[in-house]
């Protein structure tokens, strides 16, 4: 708590910048199926969303050294504006393809700002803790936002302009605080190499993490819809995951600081496929998926917390925002093509494939880590980067 005024204003822009973001993003697939946009185009913007997001992820350290990290902020935030309030005006998908992918770019350089910041503030003792109250803004903002959704209604302007609106407001803490920002990268030179030999097991569970999440992200509303859920309703089962998410993250993440991250890592996937196998065989609307989606958020949603803060334990001031765009490229890779897989699976399978994706992912990352924990007890050393 004595650092919490250090990340005070950041945490007040975050809740508004991600409810912003959350509202946008899950009245998007709903708006586009009413629009009657393609399938694969539906799937598409998930994807585009996360390619935006890769792009950004090797511009955002260049932004940052240039304008400093509240200047940037407030660009990437200006951005972001322009193009949520632009896509109820161009309902076409090409615009709103290119919309999807600005957002996603200025969110990575977002992104690289909050992380670094939080992690310039921590120390390897209070680092999950306090990343993980990062993450309990995130998910109360984003359930916030989707929950909006049900009084505006995906049709019309209304949901775009307030979204906008939160994103905008999102500005004013940063604008205002005299906290000191973290220090500027000394270069701009991508270091994903260095990234995933120091720190292998934080790279292959933000892999995990994208792939899942990503899926979950773009097609979560589709499949409630598919299953019987009316499109106002959906916000019910999309916010049970983000308030699973929310409670679970902080305790996690208190754990992690006192055990060993991947062992906390591999019980907690364990867990949480085993809830995504339970939701795969949901085949109606019910207090049953309500359920299952929270336990699903309570579990899974804690693995990229556990990630970076591997990934951050032992790294220097300067190295924080590549160590954050590097594990933001992995979680874009995979997220840029699972939400096109799991469009195909549904399609071609039914809407429970979402999930059975998810559990194998999941499954797959719990046994690496645990495989780790036996040939390598000890956390491998960081190897400093040449400047």
């Amino acid at each position: 708590m004595s650092i919490f005024p250090s990340i005070a204003a950041l945490l007040f822009s975050v809740l508004l910048l991600i409810g912003g973001n959350s509202l946008v993003g899950v009245v998007t697939p709903l708006r586009a199926r009413i629009e009657g946009f393609p399938d694969l185009t539906v799937g598409l913007l998930g994807s585009v969303y996360f390619a935006g997001m890769l792009a950004g992820t090797l511009a955002a350290p260049a932004i940052i050294r240039r304008g400093g990290h509240i200047r940037a902020y407030a660009a990437f935030v200006a951005l972001a504006v322009v193009s949520v309030i632009l896509m109820p005006v161009m309902l076409f998908p090409w615009a709103w393809l290119a919309c999807r992918a600005l957002i996603g770019f200025v969110f990575a350089g977002l992104y690289a700002v909050i992380e670094a910041w939080i992690n310039a503030k921590a120390t390897n003792s209070n680092r999950g803790a306090l990343y993980a109250l990062y993450q309990i803004a995130n998910f109360v903002a984003s359930a916030s936002g989707q929950l909006a959704l049900k009084p505006l209604g995906p049709d019309g302007f209304s949901s775009f302009a307030v979204a906008g609106a939160l994103l905008a407001l999102a500005i004013v803490p940063m604008a205002m605080t005299s906290v000191e920002a973290p220090t500027q990268p000394r270069s701009v030179r991508p270091r994903l190499i260095w990234l995933v030999r120091t720190a292998p097991i934080p790279c292959c569970a933000v892999l995990a993490a994208g792939a899942a999440n990503g899926a979950l992200f773009a097609l979560g509303p589709v499949f409630a819809v598919e299953i019987g859920m009316t499109p106002s309703s959906v916000p019910l089962f999309t916010s049970s995951i983000v308030l699973g998410s929310a409670l679970g993250v902080l305790p996690i993440a208190l754990i992690s600081d006192r055990v060993d991250r991947r062992l906390v890592m591999a019980a907690v996937m364990i867990a949480g496929a085993a809830c995504e196998v339970a939701l795969s065989r949901v085949a109606a609307p019910g207090a049953s998926l309500i359920v299952l989606g929270f336990l699903v958020g309570l579990t899974t949603y804690s693995l990229y917390t556990l990630a970076v803060s591997l990934a951050n334990d032992h790294g220097a001031p300067h190295d924080l925002v590549f160590i954050s765009v590097g594990l933001l490229f992995i979680y874009c890779v995979a997220a840029i093509a699972a939400p096109a897989v799991a469009s195909v699976l549904m399609k071609d399978f039914g809407p429970q494939m979402l999930f059975v994706q998810n559990a194998y992912v999941h499954l797959a990352i719990a046994a690496l880590a645990l495989w780790r924990l036996v040939v390598a007890p000890k956390a491998r050393s960081w190897t400093r980067p040449a400047a």
